[in-house]
């Protein structure tokens, strides 16, 4: 992944209200979603080739078989977005034996049964993303080749039914209603798991079980504590933002870290790092931090994230002008930043040096 001026797109969901009830969330849900819809936390793209319909006037067809009619019967790759389509069953999809990957985006699934359909010894890649499921159907288990499965922006309460799709690489469950990280225990070669927008309150041990994960988003559930972390020893992004911690903790055996997101929780102080020495970019965005001691050994580090704070002086950023990789930092919203705007950017170059390339998305260049 490559570090952006802007943080991710799941950053830029609010943090939850500690204390509201899922009756009083289940009110606001269409307007959760829809907000991160607009945000799309996870964008993804078809392989370069793929055969796409087009999106103008989808009242048009009389059935949905008529959308797969103009494809032939070896295809390898069809993508039907944002086309009302209501069943796999009225695609007539069984005639497609060479299909290798299917993308039903923004459609009006509510049932995934009319997989059963599809050669279980092709299918790689199926994308739901933005449907009506409610239920992951039996029948996806025997789609054992299946290398990436996208089921965000649905209403799936419980992962199940996957455990047999032992060569996954890549899941995104992204804004659902799942409360327990569940079913994952047999995918041994996942490498990247997207459980960002549902409704976990606790890592589960589960995550011990997945030694090849590389990256973990997590962002805008009810998490308190970061645990069951420590068998992760590949994993390279972690992403927890919009949450409810209040310490950076158990993450000393994760010494492949590169990129670490915690913004919008209730942290107050950095702390527990010593051995994520590989850190290249953390975002400490909208927490309590008044200090920025616990970085000085982040030799690598090259992108500092800590907008919304409460650092209110300048000396607290001294620390950080030994880092020799160190060249973007945000620290707009804090103290420093808003008792003086005009002289804010100079003063933060004046205490960490020349190379500094951005302050706050802004280059800066020329003589101190």
């Amino acid at each position: 992944m490559t570090v952006e001026e802007e943080t991710p797109a799941i950053q830029n969901l609010h943090l939850s209200e500690p204390d509201a009830s899922h009756s009083e969330e289940d009110a606001e849900d269409l307007a959760a979603e829809n907000e991160a819809q607009e945000n799309d936390a996870v964008t993804r793209g078809f392989p370069e080739g793929v055969v796409v319909l087009p999106d103008e006037s989808p009242e048009q067809f009389d059935a949905d078989d008529d959308l797969t009619s103009a494809y032939a019967d070896d295809v390898e790759y069809i993508d039907l977005i944002h086309l009302k389509v209501k069943s796999f069953e009225a695609l007539g999809l069984g005639r497609f034996q060479q299909l290798k990957g299917l993308c039903l985006r923004s459609n009006l699934l509510d049932s995934i049964a009319g997989v059963k359909v599809l050669n279980e010894e092709l299918l790689e890649d199926l994308d739901v993303y933005d449907n009506r499921i409610n239920h992951i159907s039996k029948h996806i288990n025997a789609l054992t080749k299946l290398t990436s499965l996208d089921f965000s922006f649905n209403k799936i309460k419980n992962i199940k039914n996957i455990d047999k799709l032992v060569n996954l690489e890549s899941l995104y469950f992204v804004q659902n209603r799942i409360s327990e990280i569940t079913g994952l225990a047999t995918l041994k070669r996942l490498r990247m798991l997207e459980l960002g927008g549902n409704r976990i309150e606790v890592i589960s041990d589960t995550l011990l079980q997945l030694p090849a994960l590389e990256e973990l988003w997590l962002g805008k559930n009810r998490i308190k504590k970061l645990e069951n972390l420590g068998a992760l020893k590949n994993l390279r992004i972690l992403s927890i933002q919009s949450n409810r911690l209040t310490k950076i903790e158990g993450l000393e055996e994760l010494e492949n870290l590169e990129e670490l997101y915690l913004s919008h929780n209730g942290i107050s102080k950095i702390e527990n790092l010593e051995k994520n020495t590989k850190l290249k970019t953390i975002d400490i965005t909208s927490n309590r931090i008044s200090d920025l001691d616990g970085l000085s050994h982040l030799t690598k580090l090259t992108d500092l994230w800590c907008s919304y704070n409460q650092i209110a002086d300048f000396g607290r950023l001294e620390s950080l002008a030994k880092l020799p990789e160190l060249e973007t930092v945000y620290f707009e919203g804090n103290p420093i930043q808003l008792q003086n705007p005009p002289a804010y950017r100079r003063k933060v170059r004046l205490n960490l040096g020349p190379g500094i390339k951005k302050i706050d998305a802004t280059y800066v260049t020329g003589n101190l």
